[in-house]
């Protein structure tokens, strides 16, 4: 978060562009490096019982499947001329004579900010090609955050969440009510009066 909040900010002071990109079937396109055998999928008849299959491909259930999707991605910002960044690992810059990009990576989402609308369309023309990607537009969700941005600045709120909490716990129709009792009251089992009819409070 420390970082998306930097890009956010510094895109906000220097009115640079901000995108959101989307990878399709990102898994998928990590390169095995290792022997992997699966048992058939059932149902399936034409494989005689106790044969195994060897993968070939990278498939989402696998625990290899972020690592070597993450090296393939790595390696493609790093052939493109971006450095990856010591201190965030997903973090990768190009910068050079007043040109700035770089690109904030979360599994198969990207945030890409910079000055440079040309190296901007160029990254995602080469990320299209090599992966397929779906452009989202100007930055509106990540990680749960709802960003908007105006002549004001930037504000981050996480709205979208809050309903979703509301939704899955029920209370989203309610009428919001005061607390029907005193907050200064001391409750005591011991030493209180009890009360002669609670429904009457």
């Amino acid at each position: 978060m420390t970082i998306i909040r930097l890009l956010l900010s510094l895109a906000s002071i220097y009115n640079w562009s901000w995108k959101q990109l989307d990878i399709n079937n990102a898994f998928l396109h990590g390169e095995l490096k290792e022997d992997i055998y699966t048992v058939a999928p059932p149902g399936l008849t034409s494989i005689p019982l106790g044969q195994v299959w060897k993968l070939e491909k990278v498939l989402y259930s696998l625990k290899q499947a972020i690592r070597e999707w993450f090296a393939k991605l790595s390696s493609f910002f790093i052939s493109t001329g971006y450095t990856k960044s010591m201190n965030d690992y997903s973090l990768f810059i190009n910068s050079s004579e007043g040109s700035f990009t770089t690109l904030l990576v979360y599994m198969d989402d990207i945030i890409l900010v910079g000055n440079d609308k040309e190296e901007i369309e160029w990254v995602k023309e080469a990320l299209n090609k090599t992966f397929k990607i779906k452009d989202l537009g100007d930055l509106r969700y990540f990680l749960g955050f709802e960003v908007t941005r105006s002549k004001k600045g930037i504000m981050m709120n996480e709205r979208k969440y809050a309903l979703k909490l509301l939704i899955d716990a029920g209370p989203l129709a309610c009428k919001p009510a005061v607390t029907p009792i005193d907050n200064l009251v001391k409750l005591s089992s011991t030493r209180s009066v009890p009360f002669t009819d609670v429904h009457a409070l």
